[in-house]
């Protein structure tokens, strides 16, 4: 459902948000997983579980306090909670982020969280309100133009 007076991001801006977050995200994540590496006896695959949910954690993290990461704040972007909320709440944020932890899965995580990145784009594209599947998951998450 689209708020009166907001103007719902299409995908491309959308894309370009998450691509720059991505980097931002990968390089403190990349950053984890050295430390733990360098610092811990844990195996590699172990530890690059903090370095690898630090991605979702990002996002939530931003979401909730702010209702825009630095990706989206560049691009002029925010995500309203359900009914035009100014933000979603931290249960929201966490459904609407909650495939990037598919990533974690062992060996099949990757082609899983690509399937579900691809449905995501299919369905913000395809919808009028510019809501993703993982939007309609979180209870009406909405990203808009500032």
């Amino acid at each position: 459902m689209t708020t009166v007076g907001t103007i719902p991001a299409g995908i491309g801006s959308r894309a370009v948000a998450r691509f720059t977050d991505w980097i931002l995200a990968g390089i403190v994540g990349g950053i984890l997983f050295w430390l733990l590496e360098r610092f811990t006896d844990l195996p590699s695959w172990i530890a690059i579980l903090p370095g690898a949910g630090f991605g979702f954690l990002y996002f939530v993290f931003f979401e909730v306090v702010t209702g825009s990461t630095p990706g989206k704040k560049i691009l002029n972007l925010h995500v309203n909670g359900p009914g035009g909320a100014a933000k979603p709440d931290l249960v929201e944020s966490a459904k609407r982020n909650a495939y990037m932890l598919l990533n974690l899965i062992p060996w099949i995580g990757g082609l899983l969280w690509f399937v579900a990145a691809i449905a995501i784009a299919v369905t913000v594209s395809s919808s009028p309100t510019k809501q993703g599947w993982h939007d309609k998951f979180a209870g009406g998450t909405q990203v808009v133009k500032d």
